[in-house]
């Protein structure tokens, strides 16, 4: 885990919760490696008004899943929109990811809402555009991903 805690909205990301941008949200930020070589940073972003008081805010591993601990507080799934952006990195993605001048990151988000239609998960993956595979498997003994 690189951070877990309170952090100003990003414009797109404050977008997807449907809060004002540099609103307070919870912020899950961990970093992917293979074979030593960083190629992800994988960051959940949350309500704070909604999830800041309960176990999404707090640095732990989420076992089952996100999926399961936002069904024990009482919400959802019922949709996600998922837009995917190649763009030159930040400072700090260049840096976190060890990118050279000329590279480039593709940044996945995917904002996922309940059944009612609330803004209750994005999803901000950066990838090194050159370094990158997707592994998508199943919770054991349930069926979400």
């Amino acid at each position: 885990m690189l951070y877990v805690g309170l952090e100003p909205a990003s414009d797109h990301v404050a977008a997807c919760l449907r809060v004002g941008p540099g609103a307070e949200i919870v912020a899950r930020r961990k970093m992917m490696v293979a074979n030593d070589v960083p190629v992800r940073i994988v960051t959940s972003y949350f309500c704070a008004d909604l999830f800041g008081d309960t176990r999404l805010a707090e640095p732990e591993f989420m076992q089952p899943s996100f999926q399961s601990a936002l069904t024990a507080l009482g919400y959802t799934f019922g949709h996600a929109e998922e837009n995917l952006t190649a763009r030159p990195p930040t400072p700090f993605e260049r840096e976190t990811l060890e990118l050279e001048p000329s590279e480039w990151i593709v940044q996945v988000l995917r904002a996922s809402y309940s059944t009612e239609g609330t803004p209750i998960h994005v999803l901000e993956t950066i990838c090194a555009a050159n370094r990158h595979i997707f592994p998508i498997g199943q919770v054991s003994g349930c069926d979400e991903f």
